[in-house]
């Protein structure tokens, strides 16, 4: 038989991940399967006999970096990790070197942030967030609003990033009549047709779009490439989500785009630092709307990653082709 066990700095993480009735599955392949939480020396040397005949890690967030010396020294057997979250940047690359495939949920997890963000798209081509606080005023701001709102026909949506969650933003967009511009330079011509996107340049998106979305991968080379001199070309009534990562946002240019032309708004799950400081203007603005980080999986929606993992190691297990595999190359440009 061949043995599994759990990994992650946070054993809460794995429940969530992995629910008792999938759990209840996966030992009835495995056996008993040894959660661990622990990752200093003294604990991977405790857990050596155990560790050397495990043939494959269940994790999700809190996936601990393990360097390659380690992986050979306690785990000489190890044939794959599956992580039951998105991305795998801050473990995988050591794995992969020492020859351990590596699968992600990303998939999985790409599901609940296209659909918040599409839920967002469509309300902000109304004008609803410009509108949404004077409920509360005795002001009733439906024609009386300085800009004109496309609504959800013939607008000009941007994405930013046409990774795992950018093509399934571009998917449920399909039943709407939009108008789909694109900004990603690994993008080719013929995967823009195949998608039914335009491709085009930040500066088009920007000055543009009516709605602009943000899933570039988290990269450092991309740390502020979404500039002060972008969100200055926004219209007037333009809306500005941000469900990839805080660190490509000029915030202080955000910021500054926003004070000089109120219409406009942003929506941001994501911002750098996260929280926002203390005092940052993100907080004081009245067109920036904060969400804490809960694009991706939350309560119920995080089993699907661990059901996703768990389906893959059984199409690997039976030969049969594998959809979620991250590969060493794949590291440059995913998130």
């Amino acid at each position: 038989m061949e043995r599994a066990v759990f990994m992650s700095s946070q054993a809460r993480a794995i429940d969530n991940a992995y629910s008792p009735e999938l759990k209840v599955r996966m030992q009835a392949y495995f056996g008993e399967m040894p959660c661990f939480t622990k990752f200093g020396k003294e604990d991977l040397r405790a857990a050596r006999d155990v560790l050397l005949g495990a043939n494959y890690i269940f994790s999700t967030w809190g996936m601990p970096a393990l360097s390659r010396e380690e992986i050979r020294e306690y785990l000489p057997s190890l044939k794959a990790v599956f992580y039951a979250a998105g991305s795998v940047q801050g473990f995988a690359k050591s794995f992969l070197e020492c020859g351990v495939r590596v699968f992600s949920a990303w998939g999985a997890n790409a599901i609940p942030v296209a659909e918040f963000t599409v839920a967002q798209i469509l309300l902000a081509n109304k004008g609803y967030y410009q509108r949404l606080k004077y409920g509360s005023c005795e002001k009733w701001a439906n024609r009386s609003c300085t800009v004109q709102f496309p609504g959800n026909y013939g607008a000009k949506v941007g994405i930013i990033g046409v990774g795992m969650v950018g093509r399934k933003v571009i998917e449920l967009l399909k039943p709407f009549n939009l108008e789909i511009y694109v900004y990603d330079k690994f993008l080719s011509d013929d995967a823009a047709v195949a998608l039914g996107v335009t491709k085009t340049t930040l500066e088009y998106i920007f000055s543009e779009c009516d709605v602009i979305s943000n899933h570039l991968a988290n990269k450092p080379e991309l740390r502020g490439v979404l500039s002060g001199e972008l969100f200055a070309k926004m219209k007037p009534g333009a809306a500005f989500i941000n469900t990839g990562r805080g660190a490509q946002v000029d915030e202080a240019g955000l910021a500054r785009a926003l004070s000089e032309v109120p219409t406009r708004v942003a929506l941001l799950d994501v911002t750098d630092p996260e929280p926002p400081v203390p005092g940052s203007e993100l907080y004081r603005l009245p067109n920036v709307f904060l969400s804490p980080h809960i694009a991706g999986s939350i309560g119920n929606e995080i089993q699907r990653m661990g059901e996703y993992m768990f389906a893959e190691f059984e199409a690997l297990a039976r030969g049969e082709p594998v959809k979620y595999e991250v590969m060493l190359e794949m590291l440059e440009t995913m998130a």
